[in-house]
């Protein structure tokens, strides 16, 4: 195939997604003149543009800059630059050494520093790390007193870095072999601009209930295609702090993490106003847990919202670029519509056709099942590629994608709405669930 630059990748992305909008518009017309009748003109043009139009645009824009995407693969280095491990640790005495144990038995090739900082946890997590001290020479810790949040204690350890390099890991996170090395050497492959690197997350406790085998295809297909995607078009929007890597230098110009409860978006955004690029490392990979229950999912969610309000908050100048990434961030803007869209006209759209009532939910809402289709197979055959590469296998897990497909939705898109509208009202803050 002729070579694309990136440039031209991204005019025909938005060609092809616009010109799909703007069939669908035209499709939409009966469908919106019949919910006119029942609601009023705005209503209608606000559910149908936020139920289908909107997010069919998206859907196509996803496939085709998925069909656009053939990245070379990472080349071997012969040299690998010192890199400081930060692994911010509050009551993690279940999983830390794990965690640890994790990243001691990484094939990177240069030199390795692991710094667990304890943010004054009431277990033994401090304990359990000072029983591995004297059998990884290259492990420290940082034990602080008091729980101050883990943007302050991904602080305290970044002031006490020397590597050219910094990587954050979550304490329950525990990374594949050669994590490490893909997340560094997609940093030295990339533009001379990149400042950040976003790895790959995956879900380790997917066999647990429907709800973390939900969560598992959630990660396998839309985060990760999201992420390869925005990384396509030069700018990842969250390197998140599960398994990120950022230029040392780059985290003091920005003042480092800051106090908010989506601390690594709201950093990721500070890292592209400042005109620098974030990557994304597709085998490059971290398991995590997830929640395991519908309490910590609500949590989550509404913290990730949140974190986008913050976001947009603490970078307002970034909107006014004239950049590629630029256009994700506007993207962002529509997602508390669609949430709201979905909350208060889909879902009870669908309560509606239960009783033959197809006002919002009928055939046109189909007519967006062959191009989800279409894009959801091309998310699974470039995940699939690459657990190829990496040596990994792709479970059979249907119940969680029956479940992913017909319930997720269903709790995710209130949960979310709650989160904005927390943010918006400055309501207290809490952790909750990472």
């Amino acid at each position: 195939m002729p070579y694309i630059t990136i440039r031209w990748k991204f005019i025909i992305t938005v060609a092809v997604s616009t010109a799909w909008m703007l069939l669908s518009i035209w499709l939409s017309v009966p469908w919106y003149e019949q919910l006119s009748e029942h609601t009023t003109p705005f209503i209608a043009a606000f559910l149908i543009g936020f139920i289908a139009i909107i997010p069919g645009f998206m859907n196509a824009f996803i496939m085709v800059a998925l069909a656009l995407d053939k990245r070379p693969r990472v080349p071997l280095f012969e040299h690998y630059p010192s890199v400081t491990v930060l692994v911010a640790a509050y009551n993690e005495a279940e999983s830390i050494e794990d965690t640890v144990r994790s990243l001691m038995r990484q094939t990177y090739p240069g030199e390795l520093h692991v710094t667990v900082i304890n943010d004054g946890s009431a277990d033994n997590t401090a304990d359990i790390v000072r029983t591995l001290l004297p059998e990884y020479p290259n492990l420290n810790l940082l034990d602080l007193q008091k729980n101050a949040g883990k943007a302050n204690a991904l602080n305290q350890g970044l002031a006490q870095c020397t590597s050219p390099f910094v990587i954050t890991v979550d304490a329950d996170c525990w990374i594949w072999k050669d994590g490490i090395q893909n997340l560094v050497g997609r940093r030295l492959a990339d533009p001379a601009n990149t400042r950040a690197v976003a790895g790959a997350i995956l879900i380790r406790n997917s066999r647990q209930n429907w709800l973390t085998k939900a969560q598992e295809w959630d990660y396998f297909l839309g985060i990760a295609a999201i992420k390869r995607i925005q990384s396509l078009f030069q700018g990842t929007l969250v390197a998140q702090g599960a398994f990120s890597l950022y230029d040392r230098e780059t985290l003091v110009e920005v003042g480092g993490w800051p106090e908010t409860v989506g601390e690594d978006i709201v950093l990721t955004w500070k890292i592209l106003q400042a005109g620098h690029r974030v990557g994304h490392a597709e085998n490059a990979i971290a398991l995590t847990r997830c929640p395991d229950n519908l309490t910590q999912f609500i949590r989550q969610r509404q913290r990730w919202s949140r974190g986008l309000i913050e976001a947009f908050k603490m970078t307002p100048g970034l909107l006014m670029q004239r950049r590629m990434p630029v256009f994700y961030i506007w993207w962002n803007t529509l997602f508390p519509f669609m949430d709201l869209a979905y909350s208060v006209g889909f879902i009870p759209g669908i309560v509606l056709a239960m009783f033959g009532h197809f006002w919002i939910v009928g055939p046109m809402t189909l007519a967006l099942l062959p191009i989800s289709f279409l894009m959801n197979s091309l998310m699974y055959s470039r995940s699939k590629a690459t657990f190829d590469e990496v040596g990994l296998t792709v479970r059979r897990n249907r119940l969680g994608l029956l479940s992913y497909t017909l319930v997720y939705s269903i709790i995710l898109q209130p949960a979310c709405v709650w989160g904005y509208i927390s943010e918006m009202l400055n309501l207290r803050k809490t952790w909750g669930t990472k």
